[in-house]
């Protein structure tokens, strides 16, 4: 039987990343991976989507020159084909460069299904891409990692067809460009994809069973990015529920119970299902190994600060981690650091989820670290809010979209969570993130200088504030 050191099964984020790792510190490593290594954020999630988002943020900047700058600029037509090449091109690139690393990291991968025979055994049904096809039995010298993933949860009835019912997984790569689209989940998926189809065109419902969109965030911010899609014409739909909806020759032909008890029918070209994600353990035979997973299909570590299950030398990363882990691709990066060091025996600080920052890469952006005001009150905080909006610095007025950001604290104490919402504020989390997670209160905040003018003055702003040193806010 053949030995390494760490056996991995599932080449996406957490996969790949505990096997880079692993194999930096001096372990033999096997990936095993059924599909492409990169898994769905490289091939049908995060990548390509933030590809086809950029070209949107392009298309709607020439309206905004024409309308706001009185640059003369046109828009004759997207050619979808084009801009499907150019997304294509960039998943390659990035796909060679995660086989490129893992070859030169020394990783075997291994393309093919595998199966659990024991708590440290696997066998692999090799399919020959990576490896001679047939069966091919391995067991774990030091450990076994979990990362295989997960997948769009579908509805009874709407069964996707990559065409007129579509998933985030498949979304990208139906036919053209339609003129309309029925949203289902408003959720950052759900909310990414109306603003993508409504940049290029289509007109755009967007129905959240919530009693507002993305839920999870500060309420502020789910107000704010509510307002700003409202705002570019998709017809947002909060405390709304699906009743039911059928598959037309032409499209999709929906009726929704909106909040205020009435019924509205919504026809549209497609309908997009983005209501969030299941674990994907299909034929891996966790029983096999002596797990189990939960009622909702996760796998749930017995030890966190290992992400270590209930069986010693077995942990998990990625998707089949149940909250508090966030399912996103920069926190399994973080989990698989922390499973490869701690097999290869290295000290490595536990994932501190509350510091793993949140983006929404629509138009208006959202991004968020930490604390809610309400999940900060509700664990009992006595609590300091304080909120700027970024038309109140100069670089704001440029950019013209409104937005806010948002510092909860705790009353005289350390930062909880810092809440953005407006242009470009994906690439403005980073420091708050050092801020919620070294515990840093406003004062050590308010004595560094923000570069003037630029968006991240109003964050330096509403820590100048709470400080007591707030030059542009009383």
């Amino acid at each position: 039987m053949d030995s390494p050191d760490v056996i991995v099964i599932g080449g996406g984020t957490g996969g790949y990343s505990t096997a880079l790792r692993a194999a930096a510190l001096g372990l033999e490593v096997v990936l095993v991976e059924r599909d492409k290594v990169g898994g769905t954020c490289l091939h049908r999630g995060c990548i390509p989507s933030k590809a086809m988002l950029h070209a949107a943020e392009l298309v709607d900047g020439i309206a905004e020159a024409r309308e706001r700058w009185g640059v003369k600029a046109t828009l004759d037509a997207v050619d979808w084909s084009a801009l499907v090449a150019t997304r294509d091109d960039i998943v390659a690139r990035n796909h060679r460069g995660v086989e490129a690393h893992l070859a030169h990291a020394g990783v075997r991968v291994l393309s093919g299904s595998a199966r659990l025979t024991g708590p440290r055994s696997v066998r692999v049904a090799v399919s020959g891409a990576h490896g001679e096809p047939g069966m091919r039995d391995l067991s774990a010298r030091r450990g076994l990692v979990l990362a295989t993933g997960s997948r769009p949860r579908v509805l009874p009835g709407l069964e996707p067809d990559g065409r007129r019912v579509v998933t985030s997984d498949d979304a990208l790569f139906a036919p053209g460009l339609p003129a309309s689209v029925l949203v289902l989940g408003g959720g950052a998926i759900g909310v990414e994809y109306a603003s993508f189809h409504r940049s290029l065109g289509a007109e755009v419902t967007l129905v959240e069973a919530a009693d507002r969109i993305v839920p999870l965030e500060d309420a502020d911010v789910s107000r704010h990015l509510a307002r700003g899609l409202k705002k570019r014409g998709i017809d947002v739909r909060a405390g709304a529920r699906l009743l039911d909806a059928e598959v037309l020759g032409d499209g999709v032909r929906a009726r929704v119970r909106t909040a205020r008890g009435e019924t509205l029918t919504v026809e549209a070209e497609r309908l997009l299902v983005a209501v969030g994600r299941v674990p994907v353990t299909d034929d891996l035979d966790v029983a096999a190994a002596g797990l189990a997973t939960d009622a909702r299909g996760f796998v749930v570590p017995a030890d966190w600060d290992r992400l270590e299950t209930p069986v010693p030398g077995v942990h998990v990363v990625g998707d089949l981690l149940p909250p508090p882990s966030l399912g996103l691709a920069h926190a399994s990066f973080a989990e698989g650091l922390l499973v490869a060091e701690t097999l290869a025996g290295e000290p490595s600080a536990p994932v501190d989820y509350a510091a793993v920052p949140r983006v929404t890469y629509s138009s208006p952006q959202t991004a968020a670290v930490g604390l809610s005001e309400a999940e900060a009150r509700a664990r009992g905080y006595e609590v300091t809010a304080n909120s700027m909006p970024l038309t109140a610095v100069a670089k704001g007025m440029v950019h013209g979209q409104g937005g806010m950001v948002k510092v909860v604290t705790e009353t005289g104490g350390r930062v909880l969570g810092v809440h953005l919402v407006g242009p470009h504020v994906s690439e403005m989390i980073a420091e708050s993130q050092l801020v919620v997670g070294w515990d840093a209160e406003p004062s050590d905040v308010a004595r560094h200088v923000h570069p003037h003018p630029t968006l991240s003055e109003a964050v330096g702003e509403a820590f100048l504030t709470l400080a007591g040193r707030g030059l542009h806010q009383q």
